[in-house]
């Protein structure tokens, strides 16, 4: 057995499934990975998707030249992993990468990919870090990447989704077995998929790196590549704010529909579906579950509603959006955020010349052309996990009618391999899916740490979430600073109201200043009426960063804690260039 293979291992509180970390690569952060996954994973995803994770992050170094294969004997825990349930990215493994990359450092490789630089242990070299052959490929590699001018990939894998999309009602009424054999199937694909979301993904932040070093050392301003890469249209994360706005304003302009949504959130969609005067609404409401059906929080899992499973989470976001001021249009800050690229751009251009002039619209333009990519990429991998969760959701159902006190989430509690024997006889698994729920229900009560090397610490001494030291609010005063990475340019002010679960905006309302822990494209709409975004974590290349420069409005990730720092109500000046987060007044307790 490899190092990294996934087993099930007891921390104390039951088995669970995990990882063991690389020796070679010590150091692991939950940077991005706790955005992507912020949950505690299942034992059926981790065990059917690892080996697909593993040879796709393999493939894509490799093709890139940054690695060779004997820098990866330990096997998958190289590239991250789940340990206890949570996953994360390898972050010494980034830093190797970092070194043998020309031009870049720790520093700007921590902050562009993981929002790690203010958490993560010192650099401390290793004799295999730097590889001369590895960086003359990747020169030779970025060469390629500025004279890309167009990614045939990105078409050729939505016509594979797209396929397979066809093919899911015919699946969906096959037998048990063929819906298992369609499930490790599509495993395949999703390689295919994952590797080539992967190099895209390393392009973009080798892009955007490059490009805030020309701002940094031509213009002195490193935050200038963030306003330069500002609303540049057609991003497939931003698109449902777009959607999920014009809905709401049809509600908002609209007495009939208004009052359906006044009556509240329970039996809102039945309401909807019999009410001859919603009809184009609810019209609409379905071509939305259509196109964006496969987003979500946590839509990386398999185990997870969605927005197309659950279309009451989208009803939620569209009576918060509702009540936003007209002035808050994605349309209109996106039309202002566009003026100002396209000034600072022609002014850019204006100050260099020759070579620098050459190399800066290179950079410019591989840049646009791979951030784009990436979240399009990231898209069809999204859409071809969602057919293999309606896939599992089928057998779930079905094997569910089989058990008494049984639920739908049950099946996820089995291992891959065991799920031949599960669909002959899914009770005898009946104390196996007891015992293994009970292990995730509480590591989910606790928060994992952020980063750690060596050995995962014991998940018994990990904190609980609901133990918030009070201590921790009355520390900040008016006047304190917290600091954090400048995600999006801009200075403003609002109050700040924390929120932890998207589908729970408690009192978020416009011109408030969303603090968040995280964020996944389940988070996008309540962008839309706030005036700032301060997220806990998060890097240049974060979900948070990518929708708030398409958005036009100031964001601020890898603040650390705020979500438990800042009290609910405070005011709070946000500085998207500078990262700082300043306490304006604190409310009485």
């Amino acid at each position: 057995m490899k190092l990294g293979s996934a087993v099930m291992v007891d921390f104390g509180l039951g088995e669970y499934i995990t990882q063991y970390p690389s020796k070679r690569y010590p150091i692991y952060t939950r940077g991005n990975a706790g955005e992507v996954w912020p949950e505690v994973a299942y034992p059926l995803t981790i065990t059917l998707t690892r080996v697909v994770g593993e040879q796709a992050a393999a493939k894509a170094a490799i093709k890139a030249g940054v690695i060779s294969p004997k820098d990866i004997l330990e096997g998958p825990s190289c590239f991250g992993g789940v340990f206890a349930g949570y996953m994360y990215l390898n972050l010494s493994f980034g830093r190797m990468i970092a070194v043998r990359t020309p031009g870049t450092t720790i520093e700007k490789s921590d902050a562009t990919y993981y929002g790690s630089e203010q958490h993560a242990p010192e650099y401390i070299p290793h004799r295999d870090d730097r590889s001369l052959t590895a960086s003359l490929k990747l020169i030779r590699y970025g060469w390629r990447m500025l004279n890309t001018t167009e990614i045939s990939s990105l078409a050729s894998d939505r016509d594979l989704v797209i396929e397979w999309q066809k093919r899911l009602p015919e699946l969906l009424q096959s037998d048990n077995q063929k819906l298992v054999a369609a499930l490790r199937e599509i495993m395949e694909p999703a390689m295919n998929l994952f590797t080539n979301h992967l190099e895209i993904t390393g392009q973009a932040g080798g892009a955007v790196q490059l490009l805030s070093t020309i701002c940094e050392e031509r213009f002195d301003d490193r935050s200038l590549a963030l306003t330069l890469l500002g609303s540049l249209g057609d991003v497939d994360s931003a698109a449902p704010s777009f959607a999920l706005w014009e809905l709401g304003r049809k509600v908002a302009h609209d007495a009939k529909l208004t009052d359906l949504f006044n009556q509240g959130i329970l039996g809102l969609e039945e309401r909807l579906r019999n009410s001859y005067y919603a009809s184009d609404f609810v019209e609409e409401f379905d071509t939305f579950l259509s196109e964006f059906g496969s987003r979500g929080p946590n839509e990386w899992e398999t185990a997870c509603d969605t927005w197309g499973t659950n279309p009451g989470s989208v009803l939620i976001l569209i009576d918060r959006m509702r009540e936003a001021d007209p002035t808050k249009s994605p349309q209109l800050r996106t039309e202002l955020l566009a003026k100002k690229r396209d000034r600072a751009l022609s002014l850019a251009r204006t100050e260099l010349k020759g070579l620098g002039l050459w190399l800066f619209n290179k950079t410019f333009n591989a840049a646009t052309l791979f951030s784009k990519a990436r979240e399009r990429s990231k898209t069809t991998i999204i859409d071809l996990i969602h057919v293999a969760r309606l896939l599992s959701r089928e057998l779930a159902h079905r094997t569910a009618e089989h058990r008494e006190n049984s639920e739908l989430i049950d099946l996820w509690f089995v291992l891959e391999t065991e799920l031949d024997d599960f669909i002959e006889n899914p009770s005898s698994f009946d104390e196996k899916i007891s015992d293994r729920k009970h292990v995730r229900e509480e590591l989910s009560k606790r928060t994992p740490p952020f980063i750690f090397e060596g050995n995962l610490p014991d998940p018994l001494l990990w904190p609980l979430r609901k133990e918030v030291n009070p201590k921790e609010f009355s520390a900040l005063t008016v006047g304190d600073t917290l600091q954090g990475f400048g995600g999006c340019p801009g200075v403003t002010e609002g109050i700040a109201r924390i929120v932890t679960d998207p589908s729970n905006p408690g009192s978020l309302g416009t011109g408030d200043i969303l603090v968040a822990p995280l964020t996944d494209p389940s988070w996008t709409p309540l962008f839309v009426p706030a005036e700032a975004v301060v997220v806990d974590v998060g890097g240049q290349m974060s979900h948070a960063v990518i929708v708030s420069r398409e958005l036009g409005m100031p964001c601020v990730v890898a603040v650390t804690n705020a979500t438990q720092l800042i009290r609910d109500g405070s005011r709070i000046r946000v500085d998207g260039s500078s990262g700082e987060v300043i306490i304006l007044d604190v409310p009485d307790k």
